[in-house]
């Protein structure tokens, strides 16, 4: 689910990009989930074809994605196709980091590639001939071949990729299977159980042979799609009486292979700069150069949908890509292992000496110092170290034992209790004790998950108040200059 202000915030990026009726049908599957054609009509009260016009624009600026089911028939009838059409929240939100992705590819590829790139931001999917007509719009430059050189470098670099297939067939999921083991698993590890967004995503995107394929014959890229697509989608042969809804997207047709930016790749950019600038402030350089040198490693091998850990590498790969960092041509094999051991790395032996990093702790350590400080300027130093010490605990602590720990008084501890919990910090469970008369002990403890969607929602809503205050004055400099 995505938060109130997430909702509005998404709802305003839309509506300010492509018009209020895109952003009825963007609210709308925001707070309804997945829907079918029919139910977005119902429940925006538009026309069929308005809902139509605005979901093909959403769809091409990679902000739907539609997808197929089969459903049941009635008594006597067979099953039926039907098209639904679900919401990329993220994707939405990553239009306001247009702006830091571009200079990124400015940095590392120049002008050329930075050219091509902003297209696709703006339409947001371009054949590789509309990429072609749309450079000799702009910079007036022919060179076919310079182009295609710049076209392969940012597919190179993994900033753009093919786009996904337009209606994946999602397969009905049989609860009864046991749960399947993930790829490489320790014993006992089950495959994390994905959300339906996720499984559409999984099933759209093209194999990873075809995703980033830079040796390419252009002119025979939509038989390579369809072979694609047989494969994608030919788990099980539709039978005849399953006819598919109206095309809306027009996935029916014969169409060119369509390129995207490739956003995953920049938040992983993002989120790996962040860990090793944290992971230098708080532990040291070496740890950190160690840490850049197995994300530097594991980059392609990641989970996609969620990175938890890194894949396990050998020492001798860490130190050979150790050494090749500012700063680690010093380093040998016994400096790599304690700053490993910081890391809190976990080592195998069954494949040699190999090491994977839990990049989930990271991220929740970074993430929970943010909330301490700015639980420290609401509510003050006592506050901060009450919420600290339940934070680093992840239990349930009772009152007594938080007062002591924390050497605050237990009137006052108990105020700040109950502060945090009324402005849903904390969590707070009553135990009952019958001896010869009622006792009840309060224990409490912070439960990162909703504590995290809280201050995001919050992150939201400061962003949609900036972007209100920014149209705001300039709608006021209009008047200024008329």
């Amino acid at each position: 689910m995505v938060s109130p202000h997430g909702i509005l915030l998404a709802t305003h990026i839309i509506s300010s990009s492509y018009g209020e009726q895109c952003s009825k049908v963007c609210d709308c599957l925001l707070r309804h989930g997945i829907l079918s054609l029919a139910q977005i009509i119902r429940f925006t009260e538009l026309t069929k074809e308005s809902v139509v016009n605005c979901l093909r624009v959403l769809f091409n600026q990679n902000c739907v994605q539609p997808f197929s089911s089969q459903r049941e028939g009635g008594f006597g009838e067979a099953p039926r196709i039907v098209t639904q059409y679900i919401v990329l929240f993220d994707n939405i939100i990553h239009k306001l980091r247009a702006p830091k992705f571009m200079q990124i590819v400015s940095e590392e590829l120049g002008s050329d590639c930075l050219n091509i790139f902003h297209g696709l931001i703006q339409h947001g999917r371009l054949s590789l001939n509309r990429i072609i007509e749309r450079n000799e719009q702009t910079t007036g430059k022919t060179d076919v071949q310079v182009l295609k050189e710049s076209f392969n470098r940012l597919l190179n670099f993994r900033f753009i990729e093919r786009c996904p297939s337009p209606e994946p067939f999602l397969a009905p999921q049989d609860n009864e299977e046991p749960p399947v083991k993930k790829r490489g698993a320790r014993r006992g590890e089950t495959q994390e159980v994905l959300t339906v967004e996720q499984r559409v995503l999984e099933a759209a995107t093209p194999m990873e042979s075809l995703r980033f394929l830079v040796d390419v014959d252009f002119a025979s890229e939509e038989k390579v799609e369809e072979t694609h697509a047989k494969v994608t989608l030919g788990k099980k042969r539709k039978s005849e009486a399953m006819v598919p809804d109206e095309d809306v997207m027009g996935a029916g047709e014969k169409k060119e292979v369509l390129w995207r930016v490739n956003y995953e790749e920049f938040v992983r950019r993002l989120r790996d700069k962040a860990c090793i600038s944290y992971v230098k402030t708080r532990l040291n350089d070496e740890a950190s150069i160690v840490l850049s040198a197995i994300l530097e490693l594991s980059k392609n091998s990641t989970v996609r949908h969620k990175v938890v850990e890194s894949a396990y590498l050998s020492i001798n790969a860490i130190y050979d890509e150790v050494i090749k960092k500012d700063g680690g041509i010093g380093m040998d094999f016994d400096h790599i292992r304690a700053s490993l051991a910081q890391l809190g790395c976990t080592c195998s032996s069954a494949d040699g000496e190999a090491y994977s990093i839990d990049l989930k702790g990271i991220t929740d350590k970074a993430q929970s110092e943010e909330v301490e400080s700015v639980v420290l300027k609401r509510y003050g130093r006592e506050a901060y170290r009450i919420f600290r010490l339940l934070s680093k605990a992840g239990r349930f602590l009772e009152t007594d034992k938080i007062s002591d720990d924390t050497f605050v008084e237990k009137k006052d501890t108990l105020k700040i209790l109950y502060k945090l919990w009324k402005d849903d910090l904390l969590d707070m469970e009553k135990i009952m004790l019958n001896g010869g008369k009622q006792v009840a002990f309060l224990l409490w403890r912070v439960n990162k998950g909703p504590l995290f969607e809280k201050f995001r929602d919050e992150m939201y809503h400061a962003a949609l108040n900036l972007r209100l205050r920014i149209i705001h004055e300039q709608e006021q400099a209009k008047e200024v200059r008329l």
